[in-house]
Order: structure tokens, then sequence, then C-alpha cells
């Protein structure tokens, strides 16, 4: 099977993997390619299977990364997914292969990304990354790990590391309901927007959505997750998108 790697010239007639045919999430699969346009001025990479399947990789400099990590000279992995009837098939393997050797090309000090420290959605498998030689250099409350693959021996000033806004696993605003989005994810856009509004007012609960709509913006939130965060009272809950829908937002909220 063949890999093809999206850029500004083949992204209009490309599909980027999720929501392809999900109409609900049309306008947010225009913001998320729109998103990787202007991200691909900034070295950001999107590779995937050539076929209408969710395997794909994307990354760029961790330094233009809209994520609140601190890595120097490391590319940061964004989404990493290979679904249904294509895994166990060498996707991943092959996929993060090509991500290693176009860091190595660049002369970077390795790959770092953010994962949960148990499995979170829309995060990739911190298991089968560590199997893969990446290391955790930093866990911090609300679940969430930092881990990378370093070419080369790392200082402690060196090592890649969360910035302060993550450190308290809480956003500054305390009551209700507060989700942080971006449209990194074409799913969010939607959501956000329709159903938790729905599934905040059913419940009386106060609703308030910011959207990173920057990388200073997402460089300085409270959550590694900028695709979508949900907090609750203050407290982070859940990377789930689905806690927006009304059916859903119980059952994940009781978990959590």
């Amino acid at each position: 099977m063949e890999y093809i790697t999206l850029t500004k010239e083949n992204i209009d007639t490309e599909h980027i993997c999720c929501a392809f045919s999900d109409k609900k999430c049309s306008i947010g699969y225009e913001m998320k390619k729109q998103w990787l346009k202007e991200e691909f001025n900034n070295g950001w990479v999107f590779r995937r299977l050539d076929e209408r399947a969710k395997v794909f990789i994307e990354y760029g400099p961790a330094e233009q990364a809209w994520v609140p990590v601190t890595a120097p000279n490391y590319l940061m992995i964004g989404c990493f997914w290979v679904s249904g009837k294509y895994k166990k098939q060498g996707h991943g393997k092959r996929l993060l292969k090509a991500a290693i050797e176009s860091a190595k090309k660049q002369g970077k000090s390795g790959l770092v990304t953010v994962v949960g420290t148990k499995k979170y959605h829309f995060m990739s498998d911190t298991k089968w990354l560590i199997k893969q030689g990446f290391e955790i250099c930093e866990s911090i409350p609300g679940g969430f790990s930092l881990i990378s693959m370093s070419f080369n021996t790392v200082t402690s000033d060196d090592r890649p590391r969360f910035n302060e806004s993550v450190k308290s696993g809480e956003c500054p605003d305390k009551n209700g309901i507060v989700a942080y989005y971006s449209n990194r994810c074409p799913y969010s856009e939607f959501h956000i927007t329709n159903s938790l509004v729905e599934t905040a007012h059913n419940r009386g609960l106060s609703l308030k959505t910011i959207k990173l709509d920057t990388m200073k913006k997402a460089q300085s939130a409270p959550t590694p997750a900028t695709i979508f965060s949900l907090f609750l009272d203050g407290r982070f809950k859940t990377t789930d998108i689905s806690v927006c829908m009304d059916s859903r937002f119980d059952k994940i909220i009781g978990k959590s």
C-alpha cells in the first residue's frame, strides 16, 4: 500500500482521514483543512495511507506545535492513528519510521508527543510508543505524560517538559463546564458549539467554551490536549469529544 503526504497543492482534492463523510461536521472538516494549510508553512506534515481510511500521522517542529510543551529542536507528533481493519498490518511502524527519518534528516534531537498516563481518547497509544523506544519525560495531574525518543544523550536542562500552565490539572474557571478546543480536529467545532450547548442546558450547568485559535493560546492552555479538553468545576475530566452528547455526558463524567 502507498502513503501520500498532503501539501497546499493537493489538500483540496485529498481527504484528511477523519469526518470526511460526516455531513454535520463538514464545517469543522474544512476548518481542519484550513488549519493544515496554514501550519504547512511552519513545517507541519500530514502523511496518510492512500485509502479512504483513518491511517495517518501528523508532526512538525515542537517550537511551533499547538501544545503547551517546551522541547527545542524536537519534532512533535500530533494525531497518530491506525484504525479498524488496518490495525496490526505494520502501518503504525511505517508511519513512525517516516517521522523518525524526517527528524534525523532535519538534524533534530528526537521526537516528542503528549499521551495519556492511561488510555485517552484522541491521543496516541502510550504503551505502543514506549515499546517503540519512547521514554516518559514528565507526568502531570490530569493523567497526561510527555514522552520522547531522543537520538542522543539529553541533559536535564534539554529534556522536553510541559509548560507551567498545565501543571495543576485545573483551569482558571471553577464553576460549571469549561471546554477548550481547537480546529486541530474536524469533529470539535460542531460538537462544542452544538451538542455541548444542549447537554449543558439540559443539566442546568453553566458552559464556557474557549477556542484555541492561535498557536500562542494553545501553548499557554491549561491542558496539553488542545484538540479538546473538558473541565468541570475547574478540574480536568476528559479528552473524549463524545462527552458533548447528551446521551454520553453522565456516563463519561461518572467514570472520570
